[in-house]
């Protein structure tokens, strides 16, 4: 299968504590990957870990036929891997429209008038346009959210890494980040997602993987996943002989 991304093997520890255990799996171009697991199942750590913030222990990643194991996190991301951060980390004291054109210079390597202008289309996109001069740490927590997508939009991913962006949000603000990310899908990014609000993910992903202690438990079916016993006993805290 033709993988845009893919782990073999993937393993990290700190010690005695494993964060990710021999996983194994691949995404392909396009599709809309959803991770869950409880806290501190290693959902994070993997995104670090493909992100190259994190070095595996052993293990193998695979980015566009290319292993990218030992490649800087810098190199991944002009190569085309983006990612949000479960708490926004904007340049507070800059604009929207600065911290957007930060990832389009620095990330897409655009320039001039170029760069402002992928930056006004990706503000459209994300719904941000209307506040692109207010300074990034007056925004409420909606729009902190939605400017973690789009500066993480203005590097040009191929692949985008969502880690909990509808974590804390109203149910209406819940909905229209996901149509945000349903757009995003349908032009053909290929999406990973890790969420806690399983019913904005499974609004979105192709596909679901459970993690639990670093392990991959299961992989598969976003509804059928949800409904094996397995997933209710570790993820959802439910008996399966119940």
């Amino acid at each position: 299968m033709n993988y845009i991304l893919s782990v073999s093997d993937l393993s990290k520890s700190f010690g005695a504590v494993t964060v990710a255990d021999e996983q194994n799996f691949g995404v392909t171009q396009g599709e809309a990957l959803g991770i869950i697991g409880p806290n501190g199942a290693g959902k994070t750590s993997l995104f670090n870990l493909i992100t190259g913030t994190l070095a595996p222990t052993s293990g193998t990643i695979t980015y566009c036929g290319e292993s990218i194991t030992k490649q800087s996190a810098a190199l991944r991301c002009k190569k085309g891997i983006a990612r949000s951060f479960q708490v926004p980390q904007p340049f507070s004291g800059m604009t929207v429209f600065e911290n957007a054109l930060v990832a389009a210079t620095q990330a897409a390597n655009l320039r001039g008038q170029a760069a402002y202008d992928f930056c006004i289309k990706v503000l459209e996109q994300t719904e941000l346009l209307a506040k692109a001069n207010i300074v990034a740490g007056q925004l409420t927590l909606l729009d902190r959210k939605r400017l973690e997508l789009t500066r993480a939009l203005c590097t040009k991913p191929k692949l985008l890494l969502l880690d909990e962006i509808a974590g804390g949000l109203t149910e209406s603000e819940c909905v229209s980040l996901v149509d945000t990310i349903k757009a995003i899908h349908a032009e053909g990014v290929t999406i990973i997602w890790i969420e806690h609000v399983v019913h904005a993910l499974l609004a979105v992903v192709d596909r679901l993987i459970v993690i639990d202690f670093g392990r991959i438990v299961a992989n598969g079916n976003p509804q059928q996943t949800m409904n094996s016993d397995q997933v209710r006993e570790i993820y959802l805290g439910i008996d399966a002989d119940v």
